[in-house]
């Protein structure tokens, strides 16, 4: 089992010098509101993805009053030796990550080796907020299934960061480099079909499981359809590049691309946002999450860690039953979940009949 066995912390958060020891697979954590729950499942996930779970910067997980943090786990893999993970943000805002002692030098060569699925209240937004929030989803899943997706994304955000200063350049000075451009279109051109294939091959067989995770979930199909929503879909991406330049140029900001890419959801041919029950939200977001988790577990070989922070609140006493049987007893994952109520994690976790932790805080 692919599994976290140990985990220090160090200035991180609300922990100045704290170390855990994980023994078992499935890890309940129990505490008050702000005594540092869902702190320790972001420390977890640090270790996996190197960063928060949470779009912050990284000096922002620093304990106030201190110039830096330490985060240090163990983590184990079927058939292999335990691996030791580090991650340190200095003073001077520098971070540095290691595994084994060997430090990277890039980052993204450390996605997906310790694959990871966290569930938290605000991940509702996936459902609710806009289309940058489940772009995020779909790159943060893909990265850690494909390295060269990850490499191809890091290049073309930084080629159209490059293509937006150049339009706001040019809108300045009213005159631009056309060669310039043309190097900048053609950069942005490879990578973004790149990606779009990528995710348009991906979602071809990932949305009709993520519907198939909600029936079983929601126990109706309620007439929801997922579609893959892209520019690209209509016109070839260098003909919309073309066509829009002069509205680019004046909203100085490229319009055109992957990064407007969507996934449409409608229930019963209506937006599913503005008709559907807390319930039917709730469904659909442990729909995409566990979909993500088995594409992970079949692409791994092992069942990535599963991080649930307080996910019982809004769920009724059936609904939470059959969450914990899906993750404690099928999963066949390591898995943390935190709770307010101690007895509540207690009383569940018994009726798993699976052998646990559990860490009050």
């Amino acid at each position: 089992m692919f599994a976290c066995r140990q985990i220090s912390l160090t200035y991180f958060r609300n922990y100045s010098f704290s170390s855990f020891n994980f023994s078992r697979d499935i890890i309940g954590i129990s505490g008050k509101n702000g005594s540092g729950k869902t702190n320790l499942l972001d420390a977890i996930y640090y270790l996996c993805f190197t960063k928060s779970s949470f779009n912050r910067p990284d000096n922002q997980s620093v304990q106030t009053g201190y110039g830096g943090f330490r985060i240090q786990g163990n983590f184990e893999k079927p058939g292999r030796e335990e691996e030791k993970i580090v991650c340190i943000l200095r003073e001077n805002n520098r971070k540095e990550f290691s595994v084994n002692d060997e430090t990277y030098q890039r980052f993204s060569e450390h996605i997906g080796k310790f694959p990871c699925i966290m569930i938290a209240p605000d991940d509702v937004a996936l459902i609710t907020e806009g289309s940058e929030e489940r772009r995020k989803f779909i790159d943060t899943l893909l990265s850690q299934l494909q390295h060269d997706y990850l490499e191809q994304l890091i290049g073309y955000n930084k080629i159209l960061q490059q293509r937006n200063s150049f339009l706001k350049f040019a809108a300045e000075r009213n005159s631009y480099d056309e060669s310039l451009l043309e190097i900048l279109n053609n950069q942005l051109l490879e990578k973004g079909n790149f990606i779009y294939e990528r995710r348009k091959q991906f979602l071809h067989t990932f949305l009709p499981l993520v519907l198939q995770q909600y029936i079983a979930i929601a126990r109706a199909d309620d007439r929801l359809t997922l579609t893959y929503d892209s520019q690209l879909n209509n016109e070839p991406f260098e003909k919309l590049l073309k066509e829009n330049f002069q509205r680019d140029l004046y909203l100085q900001r490229t319009g055109s691309g992957i990064h407007k890419d969507d996934v449409l959801i409608e229930l019963q041919q209506a937006s599913f946002k503005n008709i559907a029950s807390q319930g039917q939200r709730k469904s659909l977001l442990f729909a995409f999450k566990f979909s993500a988790f088995e594409t992970l577990k079949k692409n791994k070989g092992f069942a990535p860690i599963i991080l649930l922070d307080d996910v019982f609140e809004k769920l009724d006493e059936k609904r939470m039953e059959n969450l914990l049987e899906y993750v404690c007893v099928q999963s066949g994952a390591q898995v943390f979940i935190t709770d307010t109520h101690k007895e509540r994690l207690q009383q569940a976790f018994v009726k798993t009949g699976r052998e646990y932790d559990l860490i009050e805080l």
